[in-house]
């Protein structure tokens, strides 16, 4: 049985002094990669979205921009909230805002909607478990959390609540404004925020990279942090 490996609280210098970062670059890249081909078969089921997504969705109906546009400008926003939370974007944060939105875009490009419900269920399930799994790769990478995850900690962290309440605060908010422009919001909105917890927990321990120890040993470096799910993103779009 492989052993629990937990997520390091890393500066940013620390993520990439960490160890094996060849294996993690690939891993995050293929991460985000994957997360976006899936976000893009969600929406191609047109059964409904994650809460970010809806959000995303929503915007591109009112603006002369893709879904994967969209959420590139979205998650450069959130990473202007950073600032005042005084936090610090790794290698991965930065991909994120990028690789994600570009990789939905050629996902809707290559992705045709199936007219069969039972297709478009299916379409939805392998959408979500692959998010799942998207999400399990980059935030095992250590190389950073994605920016709508680091908003919620950071103003967890700030704030003194829970990342629970927190977390749920915040995509109750992009949820509704989302719906009110726009966005889908049905079953797979529903399916998505029942399952993506679970499948985060099953994927990330087995797919989070070991660091080396040393890089890790420091009293900011070797806290574990929860495992908590993607917001895209993915929510996402992480």
């Amino acid at each position: 049985m492989r052993r629990h490996v937990p997520l390091a609280n890393l500066t940013p210098r620390q993520q990439l002094r960490a160890g094996r970062l060849p294996r993690r670059v690939v891993q995050l890249l293929v991460g985000l990669v994957l997360y976006g081909v899936s976000m893009s078969m969600m929406i191609r089921s047109t059964l409904g979205l994650d809460p970010w997504d809806v959000f995303h969705a929503g915007i591109a109906t009112h603006v002369p921009l893709s879904f994967g546009q969209v959420t590139i400008i979205v998650g450069a926003l959130v990473l202007l909230l950073w600032v005042p939370l005084r936090q610090w974007p790794g290698l991965g944060t930065v991909a994120n805002v990028v690789v994600i939105g570009l990789a939905a875009d050629a996902g809707l490009s290559l992705i045709d909607p199936p007219r069969a419900v039972w297709a478009r269920a299916l379409l939805l399930v392998s959408g979500i478990v692959l998010n799942g799994v998207a999400g399990g790769l980059y935030i095992g990478s250590q190389l950073g959390p994605g920016p709508r995850d680091g908003l919620m900690t950071g103003l967890a962290r700030r704030s003194g609540l829970s990342i629970r309440l927190v977390r749920t605060s915040i995509e109750v908010a992009v949820l509704a404004v989302g719906w009110l422009l726009g966005g889908p919001v049905g079953l797979g909105t529903v399916a998505y925020a029942v399952s993506i917890g679970p499948l985060v927990q099953f994927f990330l321990p087995r797919l989070t990279v070991d660091l080396d120890a040393s890089s890790v040993g420091t009293p900011e470096g070797r806290d574990a942090l929860p495992a908590t799910p993607p917001c895209t993103l993915g929510s996402a779009t992480s």
